[in-house]
């Protein structure tokens, strides 16, 4: 699990997604994750495939999971 605390009370994540290809993808995973309830922050990087995001607490993977799902692309996990 890659996780580490930016200042206090936050969590950063990072997470493998597939099928990222353009910034407009980056956009759609960042929209729908920034939704979930205690991120504060969303980076989707196509060229890497990885999304880092910054949080009040851990998040549960599978809300992730969903939140990418609906934005068209799948994740693979934990970076």
């Amino acid at each position: 699990m890659t996780a580490q605390t930016d200042s206090p009370g936050s969590v950063t994540a990072v997470y493998k997604v597939s099928g990222m290809s353009c910034g407009h993808c980056e956009g759609a995973v960042s929209g729908e994750i920034s939704e979930l309830p205690g991120v504060s922050s969303v980076k989707a990087v196509a060229s890497t495939g990885e999304v880092t995001v910054v949080s009040a607490a851990p998040l549960d993977e599978e809300a992730v999971r969903a939140a990418v799902d609906e934005a068209g692309f799948e994740l693979v996990g934990k970076a």
